[in-house]
């Protein structure tokens, strides 16, 4: 906590509270898209207590990740561990401004690795860590660390039922250190690009297309010009395997994209009436 203290901020909107990090001595500071997104004030205050506005915001809705800019210099950036060497059981520690009420830190455990969350229509966030540690509203955009005060993960999302614990997620370092680095550099997120809209194959779909089967996804439109196109894919086909992985929903399909390289082959089976 000592450690990664200093370098865990709180954010104040206009919307309400959050949290954030810092992740380079000039003043750029991590939190969640949804912390910042839509807000027409934004003031970050320091583990020291100075309060800055945001100068700069730059967002990916897709991974709900953000970076926030402030005039501030020689700050105390926080150290990045690996992902890679997680384990679920490893102890964790989760830091943010907790219900607006200043920097706080639960601890718990890693429950899981590699979830994916849906979010909203749509949206599903991929690659989060799963913990039981405690998370409460203001914590979005906070640093998940290990246990040598290292940022592992950006906590964002909390589910959680009527006598049932709630369970928290984090965005993995591995997922969001690209996207962070593509905002800082550029203030946008290049990604793999398929070029084609697609629903999931559901007894409806499968009925009004005279679909003869019962899982996959549906190429309803290709874009001319697209990778898809230039592949050969048509509206009509049935995507239902990409490289060696079975693909069962649109959603699927989009996080495997979205986890390739631009310009990386892929291998698509697919099914055509």
């Amino acid at each position: 906590m000592a450690k990664v203290k200093p370098s865990v901020v709180a954010i104040q909107t206009d919307k309400g509270a959050g949290s954030g990090w810092i992740i380079r001595e000039d003043g750029i500071i991590v939190t969640n898209n949804h912390v910042v997104t839509g807000a027409r004030t934004i003031a970050i205050t320091l583990d020291d207590e100075r309060t800055f506005s945001a100068e700069e915001v730059r967002t990916d809705p897709l991974t709900d990740l953000a970076v926030v800019t402030i005039d501030a210099e020689d700050l105390p950036a926080a150290e990045i561990g690996n992902c890679n060497l997680l384990k679920v059981g490893q102890p964790v520690a989760a830091i943010g401004n907790a219900l607006g009420l200043g920097i706080r830190m639960t601890g718990g455990w890693i429950s899981r690795l590699e979830v994916s969350i849906p979010i909203s229509p749509g949206q599903t966030l991929d690659n989060l860590i799963e913990t039981d540690a405690a998370i409460n509203p203001g914590n979005s955009g906070g640093p998940l660390v290990n246990m040598a005060g290292e940022v592992i993960g950006i906590t964002s999302v909390k589910i959680s039922q009527v006598g049932v614990e709630g369970l928290g997620y984090a965005i993995s370092m591995t997922t969001a250190k690209d996207v962070i680095d593509q905002l800082i550099l550029i203030g946008y997120v290049i990604r793999p690009y398929l070029g084609v809209e697609l629903s999931t194959v559901n007894p409806i779909v499968a009925f009004f297309n005279n679909l003869s089967v019962d899982k996959g996804v549906f190429v309803t439109t290709v874009a001319p010009g697209s990778p898809a196109d230039e592949a050969g894919l048509e509206e009509g086909d049935v995507v239902f395997k990409l490289d060696d992985k079975e693909i069962t929903t649109a959603q699927e399909l989009i996080s495997e994209i979205h986890s390739r390289q631009i310009g990386q082959e892929v291998e698509i089976v697919y099914w055509r009436g």
